[in-house]
């Protein structure tokens, strides 16, 4: 293994080549344990040993053996990584637990094809030229976010939440710390190599990212901070739909909620309410009515029914939503992200079979995708930017419901995956969306992580997990617009198709025979 080792580190072309199994073993470990540099472990160094090791393996390989190496990669960062949709499968999907682990080693054979992909293209088109294997990696990042639909989950960027590289978030956003990252990964292995010059480049940006942490896009406004009650009602995911359960997750929310009425604004987490607005009328004007009598807005999350356009359409439209209404107060958001296995099933009709239950589960039928160009909600004044549980992982729509807002508000239930990191992971990545958008962000759940993150990504006040809970904070609105809120991803994606052009005109134009017949 030393042997091998050494040969990683061989710049020569002309080294001898190990049996593949090497790499594609080495390359299944790194991808494996790279999940344990983000939430809740912080091993933040493994994001930089992990696509280090990947980046290693692949010297002097030929394109083929790099989209091996690099779908091995692919499916032990996906399996690993995600390994946390087995409980919603085979806990509450009521799959076994075979079906459940393959359906999640297919879902990671899927994934894993984009590292494949991505280190075919490097190995194919720009051998031997570091300079893109950064850039090819954050574009396939953002491909993430809407190849198969969307899954952009497990950046590598995440692992320096609240920690020095996310300096470049306000600036560039998460791409541009996920670029900083694989730059340093590759620097480790060259200077390795004896390419000591590899210093430079790193040690600039890790001096940019400091630099960048002392600018300040956003300011407090000078109102009154809001007072915030979160609610979080700790209902069992598998007693939540229950028809007998209904009427006591309502007295449970509605008793948690009693001594918070006279607070600005009490957030109840997403579909908190079990029933269409259509079939709990009363319940929501009565709520409304007390609502209003104390000053106070009230926001929740709810299944609606849009009877009005279903029958236009001849079809009926559910929507996965968040309504305000009490003083002040009054919106509609309809989650624009759905999850898959969630609440749409892909290819329904082939999967009924092995998914029963979910064919039954209002919470994992048939959602409507909202509009794309949906009002905050509006509170006391404010303008509340809405994200409904996983549509915090996407940059860009976080980024185009926060402009022009006052505060970010997301509700979720990760009772799907309670006791595993997913709940943290998710977390972690709206810590990084507050700190892209220089917002504060207000995050209610069922049964946790439910907290209250400041514009700098810091979490300022947390819930304990799995218990009836109520947060309470009161938060200043901010003003003023961070470079990436106003710009977006253009000028970090800009730049590293810039940089792939370079690759490509100076790519070195002499390449072994050896290497040209593997290829």
């Amino acid at each position: 293994m030393r042997a091998y080792f050494e040969k990683l580190l061989d710049s020569s072309q002309q080294q001898k080549q190990l049996p593949l199994i090497f790499p594609l073993l080495i390359a299944l470990f790194s991808g494996a344990v790279f999940s344990f540099a983000l939430a809740p472990y912080y091993w933040w160094w493994l994001a930089i040993l992990s696509p280090a090791l990947l980046y290693a393996t692949l010297h002097n390989r030929s394109a083929k053996q790099a989209f091996a190496i690099g779908w091995s990669y692919g499916f032990g960062l996906w399996f690993v990584g995600a390994f946390w949709l087995y409980t919603s499968i085979h806990v509450y999907g009521d799959t076994n637990a075979f079906l459940s682990v393959c359906m999640i080693a297919v879902m990671a054979l899927v994934m894993g094809l984009f590292t494949a992909f991505q280190t075919w293209v490097y190995r194919r088109f720009f051998p031997e030229t570091p300079l893109t294997f950064a850039p090819l990696w954050i574009i396939f990042e953002w491909a993430k976010t809407w190849v198969f639909t969307g899954f952009p989950w497990l950046f590598v960027g995440y692992a320096f939440t609240e920690r020095l590289l996310d300096g470049y978030a306000p600036l560039f956003g998460i791409y541009a710390i996920s670029f900083v990252v694989i730059v340093l990964a590759c620097a480790l292995v060259e200077v390795l190599r004896k390419r000591i010059f590899w210093v430079i480049p790193a040690a600039l940006l890790v001096l940019g990212a400091w630099g960048a942490s002392y600018i300040q896009f956003v300011q407090p406004k000078a109102a009154k901070p809001l007072s915030v009650s979160l609610i979080q009602g700790n209902i069992p995911q598998d007693l939540k739909w229950l028809t007998e359960y209904q009427v006591r997750t309502l007295e449970i929310y509605a008793g948690l909620t009693q001594s918070e009425w006279g607070r600005d604004l009490i957030v109840w987490p997403e579909s908190s309410i079990p029933l269409f607005q259509t079939d709990i009328e009363p319940f929501l004007d009565a709520m409304d009515a007390q609502a209003k009598k104390n000053h106070t807005a009230w926001v929740t999350g709810i299944p609606y029914w849009d009877v009005a356009k279903s029958h236009q359409v001849g079809s009926p439209l559910y929507y996965n939503s968040i309504m305000a209404s009490g003083s002040d107060s009054s919106g509609l958001y309809k989650k624009q992200r759905l999850v898959p296995f969630g609440e749409y099933i892909p290819l329904s009709g082939l999967l009924s079979w092995v998914l029963p239950a979910m064919q039954n589960d209002i919470s994992m039928s048939g959602f409507t995708r909202g509009e794309s160009d949906q009002k905050p909600l509006l509170i006391k004044g404010h303008a509340l930017a809405a994200a409904i549980c996983y549509e915090v992982a996407y940059p860009n729509l976080t980024r185009r419901n926060a402009e022009d807002s006052d505060f970010l508000v997301t509700v979720s239930n990760d009772a799907w995956f309670t006791g595993t990191a997913g709940p943290w992971q998710h977390l972690q990545m709206v810590q990084m969306r507050a700190k892209e958008n220089g917002r504060w962000f207000i995050r209610a759940t069922n049964t946790g992580v439910t907290a209250f993150i400041d514009q700098n990504g810091h979490i300022t006040e947390q819930a304990p997990i799995d218990k009836e809970f109520v947060l309470r904070g009161d938060l200043p609105a901010m003003q003023g617009q961070t470079l990436y809120n106003r710009l977006g991803d253009y000028p970090i994606l800009g730049f590293a198709v810039l940089l792939l052009v370079l690759g490509w005109i100076y790519r070195p134009r002499k390449v072994d025979v050896s290497y040209k017949s593997r290829r």
